[in-house]
């Protein structure tokens, strides 16, 4: 499998970030890891081992991301407004350089031009900011992976709302979302897969409200709900990925 490291400086952060990108060309898929996480947890993680088979078969290529939680979603000891500013920042970040970026880099892989759609693929938080990322940018995101996420920014920010924390809150957004927006019809030329177990560890109530909100606006993404046996943890991820990747790549 072949792997490239980058560490490019974040005009929108002020900062350097880090990525690692593993395959040789394919559709591009972005990983964002789990909560406070880093961007070798992808390989740390062995979820390498889970993709191989579509990596060595040069059908997608991923990039796994620096998340910034301990300064926002995890920094609870910090202003609340603060750290949703600084998480949009991050956001933007991801839409206005990651994104760039990754496609240039899968471009010249692939010996093509244009702009493709990026897959979303994160577990736990990271299924969070996925999801985010999918509903928020849709013409940047054409795909979904999102396994044992919280749709709702209330996790990280508790009662505080502001327009940033509603940007940043799918469950929010998507239920003040028009029947009519024009996303609604994006999302439904994409394909969006959202999983939850009911064993240990798991949330899944805004899974459901997730799902209830997104059958009430017409929006047609899976959601996958697994038994009361499949918890929150690697273990589990890594059967999730395998089932249903074939399924985000047909």
């Amino acid at each position: 499998m072949e792997t490239q490291y980058f560490k490019m400086y974040s005009p929108t952060l002020e900062r350097e970030m880090e990525m690692k990108a593993y395959g040789h060309g394919g559709r591009p898929v972005l990983f964002i890891p789990c909560q406070n996480g880093r961007f070798f947890d992808f390989e740390n993680f062995h979820m390498t081992d889970v993709w191989r088979p579509w990596i060595d078969a040069g059908r997608v290529m991923v990039f796994s991301v620096d998340t910034l939680d301990q300064e926002t979603w995890s920094n609870f000891d910090s202003d609340a407004g603060w750290r949703a500013w600084r998480h949009e920042q991050w956001m933007q970040y991801l839409f206005n350089e990651a994104v760039p970026f990754i496609r240039e880099t899968v471009n010249a892989r692939n010996g093509s031009s244009g702009r493709p759609g990026v897959i979303a693929f994160g577990c736990s938080l990271g299924a969070t900011h996925a999801a985010n990322l999918f509903f928020r940018r849709p013409d940047l995101f054409d795909g979904l992976l999102a396994l044992s996420g919280i749709y709702t920014a209330s996790y990280g920010f508790g009662p505080y709302m502001d327009e940033k924390v509603y940007l940043n809150s799918p469950v929010d957004y998507l239920a003040g979302m028009s029947p009519d927006h024009p996303y609604i019809r994006e999302y439904n030329r994409h394909r969006g897969i959202i999983v939850v177990g009911q064993g240990p560890w798991e949330i899944p109530e805004t899974t459901f409200r997730l799902r209830d909100i997104c059958q009430q606006k017409g929006i047609h993404v899976w959601v996958d709900v697994w038994g009361y046996d499949s918890a929150h943890d690697w273990d589990w991820w890594y059967k999730q990925v395998a089932y249903h990747v074939p399924h985000l790549l047909d």
